[in-house]
C-alpha cells in the first residue's frame, strides 16, 4: 500500500538510522557520522558509513547505500511495507490505513489468520493423539525428526468433523471456517472437514502467519495431495512452501566457493523441502504443485541472486526447465538469474539426501547449470547443424529466447555470449574464434600500468589499420572515426581516409592503400601494420573477414568507452568520499550503471598480451 510521505518522513526522524544499523554492525563515531564492517559484503577494513544527519548509509566497498527502510529490508529480506510496520513498531507510531475499504479487507485478513493459526493448533495436537500416531508413525519413516516436525509444525487432520467442532467451541463461526478453506459445504447443505485423515503441512506467508495447509492421504486415498482453496490470503501462485523458514535460516552456500552467497534451492514438493532443511539446506522452498511464476521468482532473489531449480533428470524435469526459463526471461535483471540442478533419474531431493546424505545434495547443487547455459542448450541439445539452413534457424530460435528478456543490457550480454558460442560452434575453416582476442600469458605483456600512453596509441592505431584493410566498413563506423580525438600524423591519415570516405562508393582496400603511400603516409601505414600490431589483433590483417574485422572494432571501441568510465568513477568516488551527499551518489550511481551496461570486450581488456591462436592459427 501508499503510505502518506509525512507518515514516512516521520518514521525516518523518530528512528536514528545509527541505532537501527547499530543492532546488526558495531559503528564507531568519526565525526559527524559513523563507520564500521558493512554487513552486506565480507571486509576487513570499514567502508561502511552512516549518517544521522542526512539521513542514510552508503557502503564504499560494495556500493550499498539507502535510508533506515531500506537498510531494514536489505538486512532481513523484507519488502517495503514489512519493513514499515516494523520500524513503525519500534518506533510507537501507528502504522495509516488509507482507506475504509483497506481497513475493513485488514480486518477480514486478520480474522482469517486467527481462523488458520487456531486449526494449525488443533491440528499439531492431533498428531500427538493415539487418532494421530499413524501420521506421526510415516513422519518418522519419513527420515522426519521430533525437531523438524515441530519446526515445521506438522499435524494430523482426523476423520469427520472433529476440526468444525474443535473450532466452534472456540466461538469461531462456520462462515469464517469455510472462508479459510478449513469446512466445505455439500450440495446437500451439510458442513464437513476439508482435510480429512490426512498428514497436515502449514503453509505460512513470508511473515510465518498460516495462511493455508497441504494434507497428504493416509493409504491409498486420492488426491495424493491436497490443499487449501484459494482465498483472500491464499494464491498458490504468490506463494513458496517454507519460504518464512528460508528467510531466517538461508545462509552463505559451505562449499567453499569464495564470496558465496545466500542460497535458496527451490524443489517440488512438502518433504523435499523440509528434508533439505533438515539436512542442512535451510533455504529449500516448493511452489505449490504449480509451475514457478514470476512472483515467486520474485520472492526468491530477496532470498538469493541466483536461486537454484532442483528438478528431475527426467522429460518432465525438462519441461519444468523450459516453463522457468520461459517464465524467467521476461523479469530478468542485472545480477538476479536462476540456476538449474539435474536429479540423478529416479531421485528426489529428499530421497538423494537419505541415500546419500547431504554431501550428494550438496555436489548436485555446486553443479548447477547458469541460465545461460540452459538457454544454450534447449536449442542445441540433440540437434546438428551441418547446413546452412539449420545454423540459420538455431540462429533464429536464440534470437527469439534473447528478445523475450525484457532487461536491455542483460539482454545485449546474452547477445554477445550466443554471437562468441556460435562463432564456436560454426567456427571457420580456417580456424578462426574469439579466441584469437584472448591473452597469452607467455607473450611479453605491455606495462599498461606504466605506460598507458603507448597503450591507448596502439588502440589508435589499430582503429585505422581495421578500416584500411577494410574500407567496407568505413559507412557503418565514420561516425565513430570522426569522433576520434588523434594527434599529428594520425589524425592527419583520418581525416585523409574520411575524405576518401565521401568519394566514389565500392574504395577497396588496394585502391585506399595506393591513394595513402601517394600522398606521403608511407611511415604510418608502416606503423600500423607492424607484425606486432597484425599477431595481437588479426583482424587488422586484409585476410580476416568482415565479420571479424567488425568484431575487432567492437572492442577496441567499448575498451575506450569503459576506460573513461572507470576514469569518471574514480573521480565520482572521490567527491563521494569528500562529501557524502545524495548528488554525488546519485552521480556514482548513474556511471555504475553506464559501466555494468558497457561490453566486455571479449577479453581484450588485457591486450598488451599477443595471442597464441592468432600466432598460430594451426
Amino acid at each position: 500500500m501508499a503510505y502518506p510521505p509525512e507518515f514516512l518522513d516521520e518514521l525516518r526522524i523518530r528512528l536514528p538510522l545509527s541505532d537501527i544499523v547499530g543492532r546488526r554492525v558495531k559503528l564507531t563515531r568519526r565525526n559527524r557520522e559513523h563507520a564500521g564492517l558493512c554487513p552486506f559484503h565480507n571486509e576487513k577494513t570499514p567502508s561502511f558509513t552512516v549518517s544521522d544527519e542526512k539521513g542514510f548509509y552508503h557502503c564504499f566497498g560494495c556500493g550499498a547505500h539507502g535510508d533506515v527502510i531500506g537498510f531494514t529490508m536489505r538486512a532481513e529480506n523484507l519488502p517495503f511495507p514489512e519493513a514499515v510496520e516494523k520500524l513503525a513498531a519500534a518506533a510507537g507510531m501507528e502504522v495509516p490505513a488509507s482507506s475504509p475499504q483497506e481497513r475493513q479487507r485488514a480486518a477480514q485478513q486478520a480474522s482469517l489468520h486467527s481462523v488458520l493459526e487456531a486449526a494449525a493448533v488443533f491440528f499439531e495436537a492431533e498428531l500427538r493423539r493415539a487418532t494421530g500416531r499413524p501420521a506421526l508413525d510415516y513422519l518418522v519413516r519419513r527420515g522426519l525428526d521430533e525437531d523438524t516436525v515441530a519446526r515445521f509444525r506438522l499435524g494430523f487432520a482426523p476423520e469427520g468433523s472433529a476440526l468444525k467442532n474443535a473450532l466452534a467451541k472456540q466461538g469461531i463461526g462456520e462462515e469464517s471456517m469455510i472462508a479459510a478453506g478449513l469446512v466445505k459445504r455439500g450440495e446437500d447443505g451439510r458442513s464437513f472437514d476439508f482435510f480429512r485423515n490426512r498428514v497436515m503441512f502449514p503453509i505460512a506467508d513470508r511473515r510465518g502467519r498460516v495462511i493455508a495447509f497441504g494434507g497428504r492421504v493416509l493409504g491409498d486415498g486420492q488426491p495424493k495431495y491436497l490443499n487449501s482453496p484459494e482465498s483472500p490470503i491464499f494464491k498458490k501462485g504468490l506463494v513458496l512452501y517454507a519460504l518464512a523458514l528460508a528467510r531466517l535460516g538461508a545462509e552463505p552456500a559451505q562449499s567453499g566457493r569464495p564470496g558465496a552467497e545466500r542460497e535458496a534451492v527451490v524443489v517440488e514438493g512438502y518433504m523435499d523441502a523440509i528434508a533439505l532443511h533438515q539436512a542442512g539446506f535451510a533455504g529449500a522452498v516448493a511452489p505449490l504443485g504449480t509451475a514457478i511464476t514470476e512472483t515467486q521468482i520474485r520472492e526468491l532473489w530477496r532470498l538469493s541472486k541466483e536461486p537454484i531449480l532442483c528438478l528431475d533428470g527426467d522429460a518432465a524435469g525438462r519441461r519444468a526447465a523450459l516453463r522457468a526459463i520461459d517464465t524467467v526471461l521476461p523479469v530478468l535483471q542485472p545480477g538476479y538469474s536462476l540456476r538449474f540442478a539435474a536429479l540423478p533419474e529416479g531421485y528426489d531431493p529428499d530421497s538423494l539426501v537419505r541415500a546419500g546424505g547431504a554431501k550428494s545434495m550438496r555436489s548436485l547443487l555446486d553443479a548447477a547449470k547458469p541460465l545461460v547455459d540452459m538457454v544454450w542448450e534447449t536449442e542445441t541439445g540433440g540437434r546438428r547443424f551441418a547446413t546452412p539452413e539449420r545454423r540459420a534457424a538455431l540462429k533464429a530460435g536464440l534470437w527469439a529466447r534473447i528478445a523475450r528478456i525484457g532487461d536491455r543490457d542483460v539482454a545485449d550480454h546474452y547477445r554477445s555470449e550466443m554471437k562468441a558460442r556460435l562463432d564456436t560452434l560454426f567456427r571457420r575453416p580456417d580456424g578462426f574464434s574469439r579466441r584469437r582476442f584472448k591473452a597469452n600469458p607467455a607473450a611479453a605483456p605491455l606495462n599498461l600500468s606504466h605506460n598507458v600512453e603507448q597503450f591507448a596509441l596502439r588502440q589508435e592505431q589499430v582503429m585505422l589499420a581495421i578500416v584500411i584493410s577494410h574500407p567496407e566498413l568505413l559507412g557503418e563506423v565514420v561516425e565513430s572515426l570522426a569522433g576520434l580525438e588523434l594527434l599529428g600524423e594520425l589524425d592527419k591519415l583520418r581525416h585523409e581516409i574520411l575524405h576518401l570516405a565521401g568519394g566514389p562508393p565500392n574504395l577497396d582496400a588496394g585502391s585506399l592503400e595506393r591513394h595513402l603511400l601517394e600522398r606521403g603516409f608511407e611511415e604510418t601505414l608502416r606503423s600500423l601494420f607492424t607484425v606486432s600490431n597484425r599477431t595481437m589483433w588479426p583482424f587488422v590483417r586484409s585476410e580476416a573477414s568482415l565479420e571479424e574485422a567488425r568484431q575487432g572494432w567492437d572492442h577496441i571501441v567499448a575498451l575506450r568507452e569503459r576506460r573513461r568510465t572507470d576514469s569518471d568513477i574514480a573521480a565520482a568516488e572521490r567527491d563521494l568520499a569528500a562529501d557524502l551527499s545524495e548528488r554525488n551518489w546519485a552521480r556514482l550511481s548513474h556511471l555504475h550503471k553506464v559501466r555494468s551496461g558497457q561490453d566486455e570486450g571479449a577479453g581484450i581488456e588485457q591486450v598488451g598480451e599477443a595471442s597464441k591462436d592468432a600466432a598460430d592459427p594451426h
